[in-house]
């Protein structure tokens, strides 16, 4: 057994998901982790498997219980279907692109979180701290990877930028096309460890896990001249073998990054704001025009910059709004379910009546 955990951690397994294991589960089933999920099924490997297999289907009616690229699956060893899927130690999700309010799983049991931006006009503060938010909220260590530094004469200038964001938070500047300029994200990419890339299209993801990976396993595209950004080339979130041990998650440009469940990671990210409002006169201050308002104090006498309020606002209105969508949108499952289970369980009784 002990050399069964110790092949598994080739894939990223630990001692969190070792404690989840009954007595008899490395008998009865095989760990696998999933590597991409498509219509028809998942892609899932571990040591000695590497198949596609079935859809899994749970029991409870809970949108987070479906499986997404990163999560670890029990298959039973005998007909290799999915038997349970085991706790994450960590997640990413939103309210899907849409009008509509389901959840959107991204990944999940990554280790740490490439937020890659770019020197060039990419470079959008807003977007990073919607980023960092979702970090901070799924307890992963966030790094933001500025590429294209060959493209400007002041890159320490975005980084400055970034590193204002979240005290202590971590910035690499590189070329993502120069090995040795990648070299320095080695340390989170060593054996078992899972890092994952976000971004908006053209920001170099493509090319940083080409240079990362050593072989140009994905379609990169120029950078158009007009307005600095490439056509994003990634169709599917995949699971991606690196040459040092670890595991490397591309999720493709997300053009509706709504915020949902991420309250304690906004409060995080925008930690100075939260201090300052819980400094005001009124428990209910709205932080516009109440009298005492501390906030605003801190924007009239220049610690707080007016900006950053704004996309705070933005961001806690948003967050609270799907929150709460999502949540109406879980009661009225709930309800259903137990109006059809009532209905059942009616009929039973009437047939055998």
């Amino acid at each position: 057994m002990t050399s069964q955990i110790s092949d598994l951690a080739d894939f990223g397994w630990n001692s969190f998901f070792d404690s989840q294991l009954e007595p008899d589960d490395l008998v009865a089933t095989v760990p696998v982790r999933v590597m991409a999920v498509y219509r028809g099924g998942l892609s899932v490997a571990g040591p000695g498997v590497d198949r596609l297999i079935p859809p899994f289907v749970g029991t409870a009616r809970d949108e987070e219980a479906v499986p997404t690229v990163g999560d670890w699956l029990l298959l039973d060893r005998e007909t290799f279907r999915p038997r349970r899927l085991l706790q994450r130690k960590s997640l990413f999700k939103r309210r899907a692109a849409g009008t509509g309010r389901k959840l959107q799983l991204i990944a999940a049991n990554v280790d740490t979180l490439f937020i890659v931006s770019s020197c060039n006009q990419d470079f959008n503060t807003a977007r990073l701290e919607r980023y960092l938010a979702l970090a901070r909220e799924a307890e992963v260590t966030p790094v933001i990877v500025l590429t294209k530094a060959d493209l400007t004469d002041l890159p320490e200038d975005f980084a400055r930028a970034a590193a204002k964001l979240l005290p202590g938070l971590l910035v690499e500047v590189l070329d993502a096309r120069d090995p040795d300029s990648v070299a320095c994200l080695a340390d989170w990419c060593a054996r078992g460890e899972t890092v994952a890339l976000v971004g908006s299209s053209g920001v170099g993801k493509s090319t940083l896990i080409n240079t990362l990976s050593g072989a140009n396993r994905i379609a990169t595209q120029s950078i158009r001249e007009d307005d600095d950004k490439g056509r994003h080339t990634t169709s599917a979130r995949v699971l991606h073998r690196l040459p040092a041990g670890g595991w490397l998650l591309d999720t493709p440009g997300m053009r509706e990054l709504q915020l949902t469940d991420v309250k304690t990671g906004l409060e995080e990210v925008f930690a100075d704001v939260v201090v300052l409002a819980r400094m005001c006169r009124f428990a209910d201050c709205r932080h516009e025009a109440e009298p005492g308002c501390a906030v605003l104090a801190a924007v009239d006498a220049g610690t707080l910059d007016a900006e950053r309020l704004k996309r705070w606002r933005k961001l806690a209105a948003e967050e609270a709004r799907n929150t709460e969508n999502l949540a109406e949108r879980r009661a009225r499952d709930r309800a259903f379910g137990k109006m059809v289970k009532g209905v059942m369980r009616d009929k039973r009784q009437q047939d055998g009546e």
